[in-house]
């Protein structure tokens, strides 16, 4: 695969982006499958291996019948999951009683870790779905989930809902206009920052709904 044939995904660091972008599409190529799980799992963790330059490219190889779509797609969520449970259990065991022991010279008192893990337990499951559509949080979704010990059945399904979208996203993306370069330059800030409305619009449905409980619940219902 010629990286002619590739988008350049920022203006500015054309050179480092490109030698980057050759890499990863040789290295998936090279690994397959596997490459694309493994790539998928460190984009799940807090390392910066953003799934953009990953995931485009890689609906573009199967665009050029390189690769096939479904197995691209269950290997991208079983990634995502993977190194999101590392996360979640590096939260869980070493985060936690770090913030305990230190979280007070961060302004971090155990009152406040009680009130997270309140939160999470009750909007934990849209935090997480939510959280894995927007760039930038996605690497850090699963260290409250973590520390507040949420349901960890729960945790993999709005991972991989929400991680399963978002790969379909880039793949199509790449599929369709991974190689036009004008065609990615103008629409993916469009696909990101839509994402972010459609999160927007997720959560204040969530409230609302919630509310519209809140105000319908009949104590003696409960009884």
């Amino acid at each position: 695969m010629k990286l002619e044939t590739l988008p350049a995904l920022c203006n500015g660091c054309e050179h480092e982006v490109s030698t980057l972008l050759q890499w990863l599409v040789d290295f998936v190529h090279e690994l397959g499958y596997f490459g694309v799980f493994l790539m998928t799992f460190l984009e799940s963790t807090i390392l910066p291996v953003p799934s953009e330059i990953t995931m485009i490219p890689v609906g573009y190889l199967i665009f050029q019948g390189k690769m096939l779509f479904w197995p691209v797609l269950i290997l991208s969520v079983l990634g995502t999951v993977a190194g999101a449970l590392v996360n979640y259990y590096f939260a869980m065991r070493i985060g936690r009683p770090l913030l305990i022991r230190f979280g007070k010279y961060f302004l971090l008192s155990e009152k406040k870790v009680d009130k997270l893990d309140r939160f999470f337990s009750r909007h934990g499951e849209i935090s997480t779905f939510t959280g894995r559509l927007i760039p930038g949080l996605r690497h850090f979704i699963s260290l409250p989930a973590g520390l507040t010990r949420m349901n960890i059945k729960k945790f993999c399904f709005y991972t991989s809902l929400g991680g399963g979208i978002w790969m379909l996203t880039l793949i199509a993306t790449g599929y369709w206009i991974g190689g036009n370069q004008a065609l990615l330059h103008h629409y993916m800030p469009w696909i990101i920052r839509s994402a972010i409305m459609i999160v927007i619009v997720i959560v204040l449905l969530y409230v609302y709904l919630g509310r519209r409980r809140v105000r319908n619940y009949d104590p003696h219902d409960a009884v």
